[in-house]
């Protein structure tokens, strides 16, 4: 088992765009497995490649774990082509520690990535897995779940915010 640094806020590499993965080596397959073992022991649903300090469109989720219904997936090159219906739900983020706030998603998405042999997966998610996806896919364009918070919400953590800066 090998885990991995959680890279957290403010760290700049969390605001970046992520880039294209163009080769599936057994160095990236050695990641995605460090990925799920670090998954596991921070108890997430889901770790964006950003997150443990690596510039790439890259993600694992695994809500099987913790739900009867859930679901391992990984998605390389990921994006999301539709969006349907809108709740708010509360969310945390192993990047912004002990911080929990109300985030309105998409409720149902048409979503399209690649997986470790290369194969284009194109499907539709929806509930907790459509959430999380389009989470962990915030990651690879730079935004936090903080940034799609109410203003009210964001005056509420601001202190905790703070204490995490300082700590940074």
């Amino acid at each position: 088992m090998s885990l991995l640094k959680i890279t957290t806020f403010p760290d700049t590499i969390l605001r970046l765009k992520a880039e294209d993965i163009t080769d599936i080596d057994q160095e990236l397959i050695d990641l995605i497995n460090s990925m799920y073992d670090t998954l596991y022991e921070y108890e997430g649903l889901g770790l964006a490649a950003p997150q443990i300090s690596v510039s790439k469109k890259l993600f694992v989720i695994d809500t099987k774990k913790y739900y009867e219904d859930g679901e391992k997936l990984l998605l390389i090159n990921p994006e999301i082509v539709e969006k349907e219906g809108s709740e708010k739900l509360e969310e945390g983020c192993l990047s912004v520690p002990d911080i929990h706030c109300e985030v309105k998603r998409a409720i149902k998405i048409l979503f399209r990535g690649y997986n470790l042999d290369g194969k284009l997966i194109e499907r539709e998610a929806e509930g907790l897995l459509a959430r999380v996806i389009q989470h962990e896919f915030d990651h690879l364009n730079g935004i936090l779940f903080i940034d799609r918070i109410s203003t009210i919400n964001k005056h509420k953590i601001a202190k905790d915010l703070k204490k995490l800066k300082e700590k940074g």
